[in-house]
């Protein structure tokens, strides 16, 4: 689960573009986090495999031989950013858990809709980790494997938060709500279905209440 990502890079406005004030920030940033917000700017607005590394340094104000002492690789980069995504994502199901411990119901659907009030800046720059995985077909790229291992933790927290609410087939469940959640960031970024906040919150509720959206 956005991160820095999920919510547009500090200072940048949802297409990308620099507001007002975003430079005296990052000026006043260590050199480590400045080129972390640059390459989390970078990525998240251009992808990946489009954006060098002399690009990044440039945008951080910093030189690649500053850049490669605190990230070794390129490679080494992108899995930090990631990791910052990842722990975006994760904090949603900590805040969530923290304003309703007893409420598992209630977890799930706030979690719904911080992905359906992110869905405006996933239609300009689509899901990081959709992106980074379509840009690295190999499966046993380390950034890949943090994908599937943070996506596996998200199932699993899912998983037993309907269990706790007394949903019938937790881990069914659990699949449909990641379908859910998965899916409305696609259309968003397509464009396919009108409303797609308002579908994906109906559709997780009607899954929680073990009946089809409509019915």
């Amino acid at each position: 689960m956005s991160s820095r990502q999920q919510q547009p890079a500090a200072g940048n406005g949802p297409g990308g573009e620099a507001q007002p004030g975003r430079e005296r920030r990052i000026a006043e940033l260590p050199p480590r986090e400045r080129i972390l917000d640059a390459a989390e700017e970078l990525f998240a607005r251009e992808g990946i495999n489009a954006v060098g590394v002399q690009a990044i340094a440039d945008r951080a104000r910093t030189t690649k031989m500053a850049l490669y002492r605190h990230f070794t690789t390129k490679d080494a980069l992108i899995l930090e950013w990631l990791r910052i995504v990842a722990a975006g994502y994760t904090a949603v199901l900590d805040q969530a858990a923290r304003a309703h411990p007893d409420d598992p119901r209630a977890q799930v659907l706030d979690v719904t809709r911080y992905f359906a009030d992110g869905l405006s800046e996933i239609s300009y720059r689509g899901c990081p980790f959709v992106n980074t995985i379509a840009a690295l077909p190999d499966r046993d790229h380390p950034a890949r494997r943090l994908i599937a291992e943070h996506k596996a933790g998200q199932v699993r927290r899912i998983t037993e938060l309907c269990a706790r609410a007394g949903v019938p087939d937790p881990a069914g469940a659990a699949a449909a709500v990641t379908f859910a959640l998965e899916g409305a960031q696609v259309s968003a970024q397509n464009g396919s279905v009108e409303r797609a906040g308002e579908q994906l919150l109906c559709m997780v509720t009607a899954i929680l209440d073990g009946r089809l959206c409509g019915s």
